[in-house]
């Protein structure tokens, strides 16, 4: 059974059973469920995709497909099941849902390559020539620069933790169902954005090299941390909106409060430092391969400051010795 409360403005469900793994991942799909009405779309676009590239006999990476589609299939869970109820009226649930939007489906979003899947798959005649132009633009014209630039995206992360729990403004969003998807919306936003240029191998405006990923990464890390800290250490509720969850469900609002910041301090960190590593990885490969294609070239054409200081070292020797 689910119910409207009474605080709630817009069309919402929240369950009236108490928070359990049961209800948690139970299909209570919301009255307008718009996220996973977007997650379902994308899946279905690019695994159309993905046929059609494998059918015309070209390659394209099955790991990839898997990633995209899993980031896709949490969404819909983590946005579409009855964890969304619960995260309306439930600091701890919602903070779990931001940390997931944020954190771990925009890295299984950004590895599956959508960029360049579209690239391969749109046809360059007529019909596609629009949508070739529109991608093309959005990643090599200036807006597309800034908005992947972590000039942007440090700060944009910082408002969606500090600005936002640490003023009156997640009380007042989080009180309507507009307000609560435009925060859900811009999480998803923020960690794909910030993603993308950490991560993605798509053609970029300006890719960065492996020091400044990695930097950026260093840099993100200790942001939800913190404030995982600081919400735990809070002696009053923070936000409005989530200090009258269903009597029905026997939530203490501060012990609820006090998970949220666990959340913070603890979840958020996993999918770090999973970047990280990918980062990692990656930059020991391409050292590895430019090493061995710098070796290649030696053999094949020689090493000429290497020959030039060989010869020099032949003309000290061969000069006679002075008496």
């Amino acid at each position: 059974m689910v119910t409207v409360p009474a605080q709630f403005d817009g069309p919402v469900w929240v369950p009236t059973a108490p928070p359990s793994w049961e209800t948690y991942l139970a299909p209570t799909i919301q009255p307008i469920p718009v996220i996973p009405v977007i997650a379902l779309l994308a899946a279905a676009l690019y695994l159309a995709g993905a046929i059609h590239v494998w059918t015309t006999g070209r390659r394209w990476s099955p790991w990839a497909t898997l990633s995209f589609l899993s980031g896709c299939a949490v969404l819909t869970i983590v946005m579409g099941a009855g964890v969304e109820g619960y995260g309306l009226e439930m600091y701890s649930v919602f903070m779990f849902q931001q940390l997931t939007l944020m954190m771990a489906v925009p890295p299984l979003l950004v590895l599956g390559r959508p960029g360049t899947l579209l690239l391969r798959t749109v046809p360059h005649n007529r019909a596609g020539r629009p949508v070739l132009v529109a991608a093309r633009w959005g990643l090599r014209s200036w807006p597309g620069r800034v908005a992947l630039h972590p000039a942007l995206m440090i700060p944009l992360f910082l408002l969606c933790f500090y600005a936002l729990y640490l003023s009156d403004l997640a009380g007042d969003l989080l009180s309507t169902w507009g307000g609560h998807l435009s925060l859900e919306l811009l999480f998803l936003l923020a960690g794909i954005l910030f993603t993308v240029p950490v991560l993605s191998r798509d053609p970029l405006p300006k890719p960065q090299g492996h020091l400044g990923r990695a930097a950026d990464m260093f840099i993100e890390m200790p942001t939800h941390a913190f404030f995982g800290v600081i919400v735990m250490m809070a002696s009053a509720p923070l936000v409005s909106a989530f200090t009258h969850p269903p009597a029905s469900w026997g939530v203490d609002v501060m012990a609820d409060q006090g998970t949220a910041g666990a959340l913070a301090w603890s979840y958020g960190e996993l999918p770090s430092l999973i970047m990280l590593l990918i980062i990692f990885v990656r930059w020991n490969k391409d050292e590895t391969r430019k090493v061995a294609a710098a070796d290649r070239r030696i053999d094949a054409e020689g090493d000429p400051d290497l020959d030039a200081y060989n010869d020099y070292l032949r003309r000290l020797g061969s000069r006679p010795e002075a008496p």
